[in-house]
């Protein structure tokens, strides 16, 4: 059985290779997609949530990695990394709903955050969505490039 991927945050679906930072667009952290969220004249707070269910190895204000506690999926872990270079923001407009070493559910929110104030900032909101430790043939991409997604909705699939 397949390890499903959800999308952590609502927008359209963007290629790896088409985000604007090599280190993602290049593969060098893993195989993934990312997704460009929703921009504009809103209030633009939007949540970012658990991709998968399990274990919060990782956690910053910008990017975090769940580790499946599944043992069918052992080992299977995932990246969400939330803007390019936000880590400069040094956690400004990020707000933490959990904590290192959390068990979580997929679709549990974990961040709350602003895209329109991350892309006020000069930088870009778009967020990679990393299988870490994985090939790129053991990904099936379910969601379709270009197409609107909405958080929680399937996005890939990790071969077990």
């Amino acid at each position: 059985m397949n390890l499903t991927v959800l999308a952590p945050v609502p927008g359209v679906v963007v290629a790896l290779d088409e985000v604007p930072d090599p280190v993602f667009s290049d593969g060098m952290v893993g195989p993934g997609i990312a997704i460009d969220p929703p921009a504009g004249p809103t209030d633009g707070e939007i949540d970012a949530v658990a991709p998968i269910s399990g274990i919060v190895t990782s956690l910053h204000t910008h990017a975090f990695v769940i580790q499946s506690n599944d043992p069918d999926h052992v080992g299977r872990a995932v990246l969400v990394h939330l803007g390019l270079d936000t880590i400069q923001l040094q956690g400004e407009g990020f707000a933490l709903h959990v904590e290192q070493g959390d068990e979580v559910d997929a679709g549990q929110v974990l961040v709350s955050w602003d895209p329109n104030d991350v892309e006020a900032s000069g930088r870009h909101a778009i967020c990679p969505v990393i299988a870490m430790e994985a090939f790129e043939e053991e990904l099936e991409i379910i969601a379709d490039v270009a197409s609107q997604i909405e958080a929680g909705e399937p996005l890939f699939s990790i071969e077990s």
